[in-house]
């Protein structure tokens, strides 16, 4: 039998009688912790898995000791910048001991998640039928509005008003052609005495 355990934000698979080395955890030495996120639970063969941890489920060790971990070169090298650092790091563990994996809640778990998935169909079941009855009111609502205002554009002469704005602007199109024309004419009529003038 084991179990798939998350502790410390890490994930163990852990067995009985095992010891393990986890981040350092806050508990004295001697304690007992118990670990509830149980993430998978193999039982001669018989899997149980959670979604995500399985409820009722739970790990118990015991601490026995904080120790450091090796100790760990950090060197870093910049080329031709006579850049160099040399550190060390030694990390904070603590050594358990695994002494029970509890798979209590694993099927009173399942038949909570049945009877949920089961109660869910029924009322999606009853929710579409009040759904569609609700829509009829509705759209008639929606419908009756639209008729009255395409009436009341019938009724109403709102379509003079634009021919009224667009005859200034025709207008006022025509009329720089005129004022081209007399310019032209203008100039004409003054070149005219100049020639006369050299003569």
């Amino acid at each position: 039998m084991y179990a798939i355990v998350e502790i410390a934000g890490q994930q163990f698979k852990v067995t009985k009688d095992q010891y393990l080395y986890v981040h350092r955890l806050e508990n004295k030495e001697g304690s007992k912790v118990a670990f509830d996120k149980v993430l998978l639970i193999d039982n001669n063969g018989k899997v149980n898995v959670g979604a995500p941890a399985i409820k009722g489920a739970a790990v118990t060790a015991k601490v026995l000791e904080h120790v450091k971990g090796d100790k760990v070169i950090v060197f870093k090298k910049k080329r031709r910048k006579g850049y160099k650092v040399k550190n060390g790091h030694r990390q904070s563990l603590t050594k358990i001991l695994i002494e029970k994996i509890d798979e209590k809640g694993g099927t009173a778990a399942k038949s909570t998640a049945a009877a949920k998935t089961e109660a869910k169909p029924a009322a999606e079941k009853k929710a579409p039928a009040k759904s569609a009855s609700a829509k009829a009111p509705a759209t008639e609502k929606k419908a009756a509005p639209k008729a009255e205002a395409k009436t009341a554009e019938k009724k109403a002469p709102a379509k003079k008003a634009p021919a009224k704005k667009a005859a200034p602007k025709a207008a006022a199109k025509k009329a720089p052609a005129k004022s081209a024309s007399a310019k032209a004419t203008a100039t004409e009529k003054k070149a005219a005495p100049k020639k006369t003038d050299d003569k």
